[in-house]
């Protein structure tokens, strides 16, 4: 006798499966959603204090990950709450390291007195605020300075910057679409060694051939 073929119907997918799967769904872009923002920010360029590198109105995604794993180095673009306001946030570049010595002389810079070799800078600072100066960066420290030196409100105003400041390292710019790119951070050598005092020889007077006064 032949079997009559199995016509029950298939498993239909319920509205409690459906629902636990629209659940996970939003669950994974929430998680999604927040680790990048704990990884990148976003920042607009106001100002002209990095031409001509930057242009204001400008829009840029920061990477905080990069200080997670590492420290700034010099060179980097990055991203900070202004000392004197948190609220607000500056770019610049890093020139100064923690326990260096920088020098603003004639318009250069100077670390552990070697000058820095600057080639996105297109003039040197004359303005009156880049007079002869010098300062000495403690172990959480660094010195900001702008690329377009003449029109900047950086370290040479407000002083180095504390670690806890620094938001992270600019990465991508996105706007406008004309300017799209990878944000390229200068690379230095070695770091300029701190200089140390050169021994001299004291000559010693010969003995006198008398005594007393």
């Amino acid at each position: 006798m032949q079997k009559s073929p199995d016509v029950s119907p298939r498993p239909q997918l319920g509205r409690r499966s459906f629902t636990r799967e629209l659940l996970e769904t939003l669950l994974l872009i929430v998680a999604i959603y927040t680790l990048v923002n704990l990884a990148t920010a976003r920042f607009v360029v106001e100002g002209h204090s990095m031409l001509p590198n930057f242009e204001g109105d400008e829009y840029l995604i920061v990477s905080r990950f990069d200080y997670i794993i590492g420290d700034p180095q010099r060179g980097d673009i990055v991203v900070f709450h202004y000392p004197q306001n948190p609220e607000r946030d500056f770019i610049k570049r890093v020139i100064g390291l923690p326990g260096e010595a920088v020098q603003m002389k004639n318009g250069l810079v100077f670390i552990n007195g070697t000058p820095l070799d600057e080639p996105y800078v297109l003039d040197l600072c004359t303005s009156s605020t880049c007079k002869d100066q010098e300062w000495v960066l403690g172990e959480d420290d660094y010195f900001v300075l702008g690329d377009n030196r003449n029109a900047s409100q950086d370290s040479v105003r407000f002083g180095p910057i504390h670690r806890s400041h620094i938001v992270g390292r600019a990465w991508i710019q996105y706007w406008p679409p004309s300017r799209w790119k990878i944000i390229n951070h200068h690379e230095y050598g070695a770091p300029p060694p701190i200089p140390t005092p050169t021994p001299t020889n004291t000559p010693v007077p010969p003995l006198s051939d008398s005594m007393g006064g």
